[in-house]
């Protein structure tokens, strides 16, 4: 009773400022609409000095409840803005991003679009991807298809990235209004950036191309088969991004991948894609860039040169993570037989030696063991053993021969610390799917986990035919639902003109399933010198 007395006591004598603090405090958590109101009201009526906290949480109050309050959040929103503007407040992105969100609501989409552009040019604050959002929309929701253009180019222009729900939009209005070309230019955009598309995203894909459109877009009879070809296989197949192939009516299926990778209704080969030449040149040079910086104690620029000198590896080995796989037990240490296995095993399977690599400091301590030195002087005789040096990081070495040559990289190592962060998420993702090599010694046995032998990515194949996976979780990758699209007739009006594409089958084929890694086929074995 008396605690009750001493609070009810304290209520009383809070002078303005402290009552507002405590019923703001607790505004914010609520998010109550109503009472939002009347504490900025009882404010402005008491003269207490709004900053831009405070009025920021209002706005964004507001913005959140116009699908409950309606017009009455929209007007008290925009009072509360001028309020700011007028008080010398400045604003910032999430005071912009929160208006905007109040103009779209009353579907004012160029007001929307000044408002995000004022937020740089006005008041020098950067813009996230959220702040163009509310015009994005709103000119996709009113079928304004030049304006939404103008938008992403506004979004790019400072060095956003366009994710999902953005390029849905851009293309469910491009699907609106026929634009075709636009509707090829986002298709890829999604295939760029999104793994698996939502299923709202895959009802925008299906509906483009079940309408009257679709139909009439496309080069039959102009197609250079070769073209095609070369440039499929240059942007790391899956993809060749030269504009529509084929024309007429299409086929548009929900089916299922079987885990070969052919498609279940067109029979299509599905790829493993991988980056392009160039882009993998550009990845190789950011990883030389990135250790160089790091590596100051080493030399990163002579096992570059060596590199270039004994460059007929298939395989590269992260010796360390496979010698300490499994060893923290009582008297574990490193297991030179393990990583003698996978060698074999990589030898074994396609006749070449893989390269691995070790730290000169963990080379030397292993020659102290004499039941080791036989075969690490086997190794360094044929060259395939090389030791960084003393203070260098080993992660910088294994990752740019295996992007250098071009070839598999045998580690469990996710590769998802700080310096893998450094290399962008643009080109890694991809580049591991498609290179890196897991292993396990179940009951001491090696067990190699492969590549898939396909991409779980949006595929566009030579004779026109497009695959697209719908996000979902699954143990067995068979069983996800996939969108297949492809001409009416599928082989028999296209082969009239290209029976060399489809015969040669140079990425929809077997061909792409071997990895070009040689380590599941034969080749003829070429010698190395030793690593150093």
């Amino acid at each position: 009773m008396k605690n009750h007395h001493n609070q009810s006591k304290n209520n009383k004598t809070q002078n303005p400022e402290s009552k507002f603090r405590s019923e703001f405090s607790n505004c914010s958590k609520t998010k109550d609409f109503k009472a939002a109101v009347s504490l900025f009201e009882s404010a402005i009526s008491q003269n207490i000095k709004l900053n831009l906290h405070h009025l920021n949480c209002f706005l964004y109050i507001c913005s959140n409840s116009v699908e409950t309050a309606g017009d009455p959040a929209i007007e008290k929103g925009f009072n509360i803005y001028n309020y700011m503007i007028s008080n010398n407040v400045n604003p910032n992105e999430a005071t912009i991003t929160a208006v905007s969100r109040l103009a779209a609501a009353k579907n004012d989409a160029d007001l929307c679009f000044d408002l995000a552009k004022s937020l740089f040019l006005k008041y020098k604050e950067r813009p996230r991807l959220r702040t163009f959002d509310s015009a994005l929309f709103c000119y996709v929701k009113n079928l304004n298809a030049e304006k939404a253009y103008l938008v992403e180019e506004e979004i790019l222009s400072n060095g956003l990235s366009l994710e999902e729900p953005e390029i849905s939009g851009l293309l469910k209005v491009s699907v609106e209004v026929g634009n075709g070309v636009k509707v090829y230019e986002y298709l890829h955009k999604l295939r760029e950036s999104v793994r698996c598309v939502s299923e709202s995203t895959a009802e925008v894909i299906e509906s483009w191309f079940k309408g009257d459109n679709a139909g009439k877009v496309g080069r039959l009879g102009v197609v250079d088969e070769g073209r095609v070809k070369d440039v499929i296989l240059r942007n790391g197949g899956g993809w060749h991004g030269l504009g529509w192939v084929g024309n007429g009516d299409w086929v548009v299926e929900r089916t299922n991948v079987d885990l070969g990778g052919c498609c279940c209704a067109c029979k299509t080969q599905l790829a493993c894609v991988d980056i392009g030449g160039d882009d993998t040149e550009k990845f190789a040079q950011s990883v030389v860039a990135l250790a160089i910086e790091r590596e100051k104690r080493s030399n990163f620029t002579q096992f570059q040169n060596w590199l270039d000198e004994h460059n007929n590896f298939e395989a590269i080995l992260d010796g360390a993570n496979i010698g300490l796989y499994q060893q923290n037990f009582a008297e574990g240490g490193f297991s030179v037989s393990q990583l003698e296995i996978v060698v074999n095993e990589l030898y074994k399977r396609s006749n070449k030696w893989p390269l691995v690599i070790l730290h000169d400091k963990r080379v030397r301590s292993l020659f102290a063991d004499p039941s080791n030195r036989g075969i690490l002087e086997e190794w360094i005789d044929r060259g395939v053993l090389y030791g960084t040096p003393v203070g260098s990081n080993d992660d910088w070495y294994w990752l740019y021969a295996s992007v250098k040559l071009k070839c598999m990289l045998v580690t469990n190592d996710e590769m998802r610390d700080h310096i893998f962060e450094l290399l962008g998420r643009s080109f890694f993702p991809m580049w591991k799917e498609r290179h890196q090599v897991h292993y396990a010694f179940p009951k001491g046995k090696l067990k190699l986990q492969m590549p898939p032998s396909y991409s779980l990515v949006i595929q566009e194949a030579e004779r026109g035919t497009w695959h697209a996976p719908i996000a979902g979780e699954y143990n067995d990758e068979s069983l996800r639902t996939w969108l297949c699209i492809s001409h009416i007739g599928r082989g028999k009006a296209f082969d009239e003109i290209s029976k060399s594409v489809i015969n040669g089958n140079t990425m929809n084929g077997s061909s792409h399933c071997s990895h070009n890694s040689g380590i599941t086929g034969k080749r003829k074995e070429r010698s190395t010198s030793p690593t150093k």
